[in-house]
């Protein structure tokens, strides 16, 4: 029976190693997002002198949004390897040190994810404000609570809102 026992633990502690599949998944997911990402600045470098002031202030949301989708990406990806798949090698290494490898436990992942989510909603109520002609307004009502909700949780208590966000 306790051999039984010993297989069993070696098959869910080795199962691990299936997320690795989910995590080249991302970085290929970031590596499409990054052409997504130089086409949008490519449309808006080549129509720098035919936008107004607003349409390029959405514009630059628009990157600062994007910018914002692929460092949770990374953190996700860097985190998640970390914590339940395999320690970085290269972490300890002087000549190539990454100074957060190894500090980002799953606990505070969820505070840095949950305030990039916040920043990440903001930024889209914001586009839906400079857009205002182009939303109903019964759109633009149901938008605007939940997005304000969680902005005045972060403002009062920034740990206790990024871990209540995490879990809405």
């Amino acid at each position: 029976m306790k051999s039984l026992e010993l297989i069993i633990e070696r098959v869910i502690l080795s199962s691990r190693w299936l997320l690795v599949v989910f995590y080249i998944g991302l970085v290929l997911a970031l590596a499409v997002y990054a052409v997504s990402f130089g086409y949008k600045f490519l449309k808006i470098a080549s129509g720098v002198f035919d936008l107004d002031e607003a349409e390029m202030i959405l514009a630059m949301l628009g990157l600062i949004d994007a910018a914002l989708v692929a460092s949770l990406i990374v953190m996700v990806m860097i985190s998640g390897y970390e914590n339940f798949v395999s320690r970085f090698d290269e972490a300890g290494e002087a000549d190539n040190e990454v100074s957060f490898l190894g500090k980002l436990d799953s606990g505070s992942l969820k505070i840095k994810v949950a305030s990039s989510i916040v920043a990440i909603s903001s930024i889209h109520l914001l586009q839906v404000f400079l857009n205002a002609d182009k939303y109903a307004d019964g759109k633009i009502m149901w938008l605007t609570p939940p997005r304000l909700r969680r902005l005045r949780r972060h403002a009062r208590f920034p740990r206790e809102a990024d871990e209540r966000d995490v879990e809405e």
